[in-house]
């Protein structure tokens, strides 16, 4: 069995790639493409995952659904702390343009799907402005990749190949 800290490793190593990957997508002037703001999502689900798989195949006896997941779970936790301190960084400090950029895109959306008047607008880009500030980003960066990360770490657990726990072997 691998030692305690394993889930921690995992979870920083699948944090950089994430971070990694939005730093791609920021320089390259990618984050606002419909298909790009799914790729870290998808490889957060993917890799967490077969995190769980490795995890149930690497130990012999005792792999439950409640173990597996919460293997997953933890990964899941770490990698949505180093997500949430990544995202106001990104905002705030690497990207500091994104959240007037974000708040263009929104405005050209909404005037290019129609049926809104420009005062609706306005209040809609108002309302989207009152959710960019920092504790509001760190709430929603925190939550949103705590839940598909537990998402995640659900399916793990219920694809790992399960192993009871041998009840008559002498323990030290």
């Amino acid at each position: 069995m691998k030692k305690k800290s394993d889930f921690l490793n995992k979870g920083v190593l699948l944090a950089l790639i994430l971070v990694v990957v939005d730093l791609i997508g920021g320089f390259a002037h990618l984050r606002f493409e419909s298909w790009f703001k799914w790729i870290g999502t998808i490889l957060m689900l993917i890799l967490i995952i077969v995190f769980c798989i490795q995890y149930g195949k690497q130990r012999t006896e005792g792999v439950t659904f409640g173990s597996v997941f919460g293997y997953g779970f933890k990964v899941a936790l770490v990698v949505s702390i180093i997500i949430m301190v990544y995202s106001l960084l990104s905002v705030y400090v690497i990207f500091p343009e994104y959240i007037d950029q974000m708040l263009v895109q929104t405005r050209t959306s909404l005037e290019a799907k129609g049926g809104m008047t420009e005062e609706q607008i306005d209040g809609a880009v108002a309302m989207t402005k009152k959710f960019t500030t920092p504790p509001m980003i760190a709430i929603f960066s925190l939550l949103g990749t705590l839940f598909f990360g537990t998402l995640s770490a659900l399916l793990g657990a219920a694809f790992t190949k399960k192993s009871e726990p041998n009840i008559f072997q002498d323990n030290p």
